[in-house]
């Protein structure tokens, strides 16, 4: 799964692979806006560990779980 979030006033964005869900995924971001959380919390298939304040997020862009056609299409 590919997530990439967009940070304010970063002209960069946070782009890692993640072996979470959609709904996994969908569900910490709404539970941190809506419960006001200071900060959304995801991690990554290294193990790494994603921490994002809620007041700097723009947007979350969450992949499909489709894996990447290699080669030609004919």
């Amino acid at each position: 799964m590919d997530i990439r979030i967009g940070i304010a006033n970063s002209p960069r964005e946070l782009n890692f692979e993640s072996s979470q869900s959609p709904a996994e995924i969908e569900a910490i971001v709404s539970d941190a806006l809506t419960n006001g959380s200071t900060h959304v919390s995801l991690k990554d298939d290294k193990g790494k560990q994603y921490l994002v304040p809620v007041a700097s997020l723009s947007y979350v862009e969450i992949g499909s779980e489709e894996s990447r056609r290699v080669g030609f299409v004919a």
